[in-house]
């Protein structure tokens, strides 16, 4: 065969090729979401609309860019545009984010003309508060995908379901298998721990203008005794308002910030005549949550970190995990960047929790 010859052959095998994966990659999803109900697409989602405002990133970490989220919630962008994903996408700034209804910035009740006019191949919405926030999505003719917040087994199902949804199946895979090796290498460490050489550990999810703590059932709840602790909420159902008396009662040993509020500052506890008494408070064991793709609190792609970062801070006599080289190397299969020493900083806080007991361990070399 003549080399022109050969060339228009080798030609046409890609183009049969390219047309092949095309139609792979066009292939009709069908699947079940959070509140058990069936959702099909005509193929992998190409403009998505999500109203929960963890989810966002999610997208973006599957997605392995912004390309495909047209709209987001309010809280959603400013979260990207406070932290480091506004800095490696700052096209993220001009996703639609009009997506509530009467313009509010918080709530998730839908604009359903705002988000038509986004012509969305898919909305994702919350699943578990009520239908008052799903039926006009869907009386609209809008496919949607109801996700529901909650524990790990649910942080999984929503891994899974988006990635399904928008057609990345082998990053959940990822994903899910680093959650995997990292709860194992956590609980392996804590092999032989005594219940009493576990300090409790007390989450705040409001702390400027009042207290609210996470009790039993919550997610801060599910990370505390993976990594070591004891909730020292845990007579607590979920998350509810105590006043600085039961928290001295309590008297935790590490207490963590929330990472929504963002004027608090760990001087709210060290300050307060009665929080600054706590064993938490005398043994400099105040920490902010960090902020990276998203805020750590939650559930989110980014919580083996949380995971890790935690139980250093609880036990950092039984782990050395490599927090900045775990950020450098997740950050880069997650979003395609790795964050500058400057950046890493900046997630972990170190400007505000360096001066904590043990968090040498996060500063750089």
């Amino acid at each position: 065969m003549s080399f022109p010859a050969f060339r228009a052959a080798a030609s046409a095998a890609g183009l049969v090729l390219a047309a092949g994966l095309s139609a792979a990659q066009a292939d009709p999803v069908t699947t079940t979401d959070l509140n058990g109900r069936e959702v099909s697409l005509d193929k992998p989602a190409e403009r998505v609309v999500m109203i929960p405002i963890p989810s966002s990133s999610t997208v973006i970490a599957l997605d392995g860019g912004t390309e495909h989220l047209v709209g987001m919630h309010p809280l959603s962008k400013s979260a990207i545009e406070e932290a480091i994903l506004g800095e490696f996408f700052p096209e993220a700034k001009d996703i639609s984010s009009d997506i509530i209804a009467s313009g509010g910035s918080s709530g998730f009740a839908p604009n359903v003309e705002a988000i038509a006019a986004l012509r969305p191949d898919l909305v994702v919405q919350w699943g578990h508060q009520g239908e008052d926030i799903v039926a006009p999505l869907t009386n609209a003719g809008l496919t949607t995908a109801l996700i529901q917040y909650g524990d790990e087994k649910k942080a999984r199902d929503i891994i899974k379901l988006l990635g399904t949804l928008i057609g990345k199946p082998e990053k959940v895979d990822e994903i899910i298998a680093w959650r995997d090796e990292t709860a194992a290498k956590i609980k392996a460490g804590l092999e032989g721990l005594a219940e009493e050489d576990k300090p409790s550990v007390l989450y705040l999810l409001r702390a400027q203008t009042e207290l609210r703590a996470s009790g039993t059932g919550s997610y801060n709840d599910y990370y505390i005794n993976l990594a070591g602790g004891k909730n020292a909420a845990a007579e607590l159902d979920g998350l509810k308002p105590v006043n600085a008396e039961q928290v001295a009662a309590w008297n935790p040993d590490v207490i963590l910030l929330n990472g929504f509020e963002s004027e608090l500052d760990v001087s709210r506890i060290y300050d307060d005549p009665v929080l600054g008494a706590t064993n938490a408070a005398v043994n400099k064991r105040v920490y902010k949550m960090p902020i990276g793709g998203y805020r750590w609190d939650p559930p989110s792609q980014e919580s083996p970190l949380t995971w890790q970062w935690l139980a250093t801070l609880l036990h950092p006599d039984r782990f050395d995990f490599d927090i900045r080289g775990e950020i450098a190397d997740w950050y880069a299969k997650l979003y395609g960047q790795t964050p500058t020493p400057e950046q890493t900083d900046a997630i972990l806080r170190v400007s505000m929790n360096g001066g904590g007991a043990n968090y040498d361990r996060f500063t750089a070399d």
